[in-house]
This record gives structure tokens, sequence and C-alpha cells, in this order.
């Protein structure tokens, strides 16, 4: 057994490699081989080491035979992309999710409604963030990764041993599919299902008029017309100093006041039952202000609220088969026409490859720089720039796909293009550089003169 090998490749000096087998079966020999190179087996791998010290890879496989697999090399890339990924989409959750949870907190308690339905509302609420977090998590993931391997070396290493820049993007594709499946089912699925309960439990809270009405020291507006103000509420329920302002009808307008209230369910609809208070009506027309005192009245809320009746539909909410098939019915409740329709439904199979195109575009920008101690900041960047291009037209596209039944094609646009340009970085990646003399040798200028 070797224990390691110590090479310099392009001018910089490599790890040791892991143990290796010194000899090989012979039928894993390569005829083209001369007889004097030094031949290396790993189980996932064949070295040949030139007299002249070019290094030649063989394989993908065990030297022995067997089936084609998954290598050690696909599984430990695969490995960072991924735990990467699920940092990236951590922080960047919390971050969008804090930002929209702040006014949602505010409008919700603000309603009266208690903790726990801010949190299923939050719950509800983050499927539609995670879709939009994880393509950028996808391309972070595999700028990061990427740049951490060229600069510890690894990159170096597997492009010695024969590692085309297609076959060094395999995990890469691997990931991309990954995140790509995940997005098909958020978009297909979970999305439109936690929409339409997030729709439901909204309507729901707006017809539940008690929360909405027991919230002190604020006025409140339930409806168009009336305003009620609670000074305070005892731990037994019991409100304090109300006030309550009825004008709902244009003849005439009612203020009720009163020291105490309770709020009850009555046989049908809730009432407001008042103690120690005062009503003042005011006749319109006939420029009158009655002036009643009561030691306890009882207020009918039945006609206070409307009842929340729930919302049409929106595109979001309706499953993906719905969508390719739109009935009559559909149209007229959510107001959308047939291209509308089609382009919702393209870009839920579309999107997601999105996802896919990211990832190999922040691989393939940095890959084709070459190993800098200074980082590869002007690759991240570029790749950077393309991402946001590609955003732009997938943001132009599918507003023009709307405009016509035809459209929809126009959603698989920005995928399609960023994957194009990724090939098209990664077959420039793989071309032979022009080597710079480093000093005299046999590759040199000088070199070549002496």
């Amino acid at each position: 057994m070797l224990h390691g090998i110590h090479r310099t490749v392009s001018g910089r000096s490599l790890a040791p490699a892991p143990p290796l087998d010194q000899t090989c079966p012979e039928p894993a020999l390569k005829p083209e081989i001369p007889q004097n190179s030094a031949t290396i087996c790993h189980q996932d791998y064949q070295l040949s080491i030139f007299p002249s010290g070019k290094l030649r890879y063989h394989g993908q496989q065990r030297t022995g035979g067997g089936k084609a697999r998954v290598t050690r090399f696909d599984r430990y890339l695969l490995s960072q992309f991924l735990a990467l990924f699920g940092f990236f989409s951590l922080v960047l959750v919390l971050i969008y999710w804090v930002n929209r949870a702040v006014g949602l907190f505010d409008r919700i308690i603000g309603d009266g409604q208690s903790a726990l339905v801010f949190l299923e509302i939050s719950l509800l609420t983050l499927p539609n963030v995670i879709r939009v977090v994880l393509p950028v998590s996808a391309f972070a993931a595999a700028v990061y990764t990427t740049n951490k391997l060229a600069q510890d070396g690894e990159l170096v290493v597997m492009q010695a041993t024969g590692f085309s820049a297609f076959r060094l993007a395999r995990p890469v594709l691997y990931f991309g599919l990954s995140v790509t499946l995940m997005l098909l089912v958020l978009y297909n699925v979970i999305v439109p299902h936690s929409r339409t309960i997030l729709a439901e439990r909204t309507a729901e809270m707006s017809a539940n008029m008690t929360a909405r009405l027991l919230v002190d020291g604020k006025f409140m507006h339930p409806t168009d017309g009336i305003t009620f103000y609670i000074r305070d509420i005892s731990d037994a329920g019991e409100m304090q100093d109300i006030f309550l302002s009825d004008d709902r009808s244009s003849g005439s307008k009612t203020i009720y006041t009163a020291r105490r209230a309770l709020l009850v369910q009555g046989d049908v609809d809730p009432k407001l039952i008042m103690f120690d208070g005062m009503s003042q009506s005011f006749d319109v027309a006939k420029n009158r202000l009655s002036i009643t005192h009561f030691s306890d009245f009882t207020y009918d809320l039945g006609g206070l609220l409307v009842a929340g009746a729930r919302p049409p539909r929106s595109l979001d909410e309706l499953p993906t088969r719905a969508l390719f098939a739109p009935s009559a019915a559909l149209l007229a409740e959510t107001g959308s026409s047939h291209a509308d329709f089609l382009s919702e439904a393209h870009a839920r199979l579309a999107q997601p490859f999105l996802a896919l195109a990211t990832a190999l575009i922040g691989f393939a920008a940095l890959l084709m720089g070459a190993f800098s101690r200074f980082g590869l900041w002007r690759q991240i960047l570029g790749a950077v720039v393309l991402l946001i291009v590609v955003q732009m037209v997938n943001n132009a596209a599918f507003s023009a796909s709307v405009r016509s039944d035809f459209g929809w094609i126009l959603v698989y646009i920005a995928p399609l293009l960023g994957i194009v340009a990724s090939i098209a970085m990664l077959w420039v990646a793989q071309r032979p550089r022009r080597r710079h003399s480093a000093g005299p040798g046999p590759t040199s200028s000088e070199g070549a003169r002496a």
C-alpha cells in the first residue's frame, strides 16, 4: 500500500492523496500506457503517472469491473451543496418571514386575535416564502461551495486527474434536480393547498366579531358607520367605560355610552348588555336630539357586522389540473382570462427549473476562473449579474405570456436561458488555457532556448 502521493500540478503543491493500492489487476491496465509508467489504483479510479510527470485518470468505477454508480467525489460534493443549501435556506426564510411577520402581527393582534392565530397564519404563509427563496439558496450554495473547493485546491486536484468541466458538474446537476423536485411539490401541491386554507381562515377571522370588538384602549371600526371603544377589560371579561356610535342610518345618528358592559351569546346572535349608561339619538330631518338614561340596555349585534363571506378564489389557490382546462364557472369566479390560467399552469412547471439553472450558473461561472489567492470575485460578480439577467427575462416573459392563449411558451425561456448559458460556460471552462511561463523549465521559453 502507498500511504499517499505528493505532486505539483500547474505550479501548485497538492496535499497527499488518501491511501491507494500500488498495483492493479492486469485487465485494468490500458494498452496505451507505457510499461515504465506508475499505475495507482483506488476503489473509485485509477491513476497513471507517466515518466514525464503527466497524470492520466481512468474510469469512474472499480478497476476490477462493476456497474457505474455515484462516486465518492459525487457524494462528497453533493453533501457539501446540500448542507450549505439548508443553511442558506434557513437564513433567507427567516429574514423574509420576519420582514413580513411584523406587519402581519400588527394587523392580526390589532384585530383582537390571539397569538396562536398569528402563529397559524404565519405557518400558512411559509410555503410561499420558501418557494421564493429556494432558487436563491441553490445559487448561494453553489457559489460558496465552488469557491471553497477552488481555494482549498480540491478542484485543481480533480482537474489534474482528468475530470472535465462537465464531469465536475455532475454532482451540481444532481443537486439542482433535487431542489427542482422540491419546488415542483411546493408549486403544485403545498402552496395551492396552504393558500386555500389561508383564505378560509382569513374569512373566518373577518367574521369573528367578538375578537374584533374586545380590544381595549383603541377605537375600533368593525364595519362602515360603527365606532366602538372600550377603556378597559377586567379579568372577568367585563368591559368598562364603553362608547358605541352607530351612523349607519342616514336619517339618524345614535351614540351609546355606559359604565359597564358584557358581551353575551344570544339564541341566534351575540348581544351587548350595557349598564348605567345613556343613549343620544339625533334626528337629522327634525334636527332634534333625544337623550335617554338607562340602568341596563341590550344592543343586538346581529346586524353589526356583515358575515365574512369567502372571497372568490385566486389562481394561486386552484389545483394545477384545473388551470389547464378551466371551466366557464372558474373563469367567472376568478375574473381571469384563459391565457392567465394557461400561463399560471405552465409557470408551475417551468419555475422550479430555475433552481437547476441558478445552481449550474453559480458553479460554471466560478469554474471559468483560474486559481488565484485573491479569490474568484470577478467570476462571482459575473454569476450574480447573469442571475439578475435571467430573473429579469423571467419577469418580462411571464408578463408577456398572459397576452395570448399561446403565450404560455414564454415562461420556459428563462430556465432554458440559464441552463444554456451554464452549458456554454462549462464548454469554455474545459477548453485548454494558454500557460504562462513561470520561470526556466522544460515548458518555458527560456528552457526551450536552452
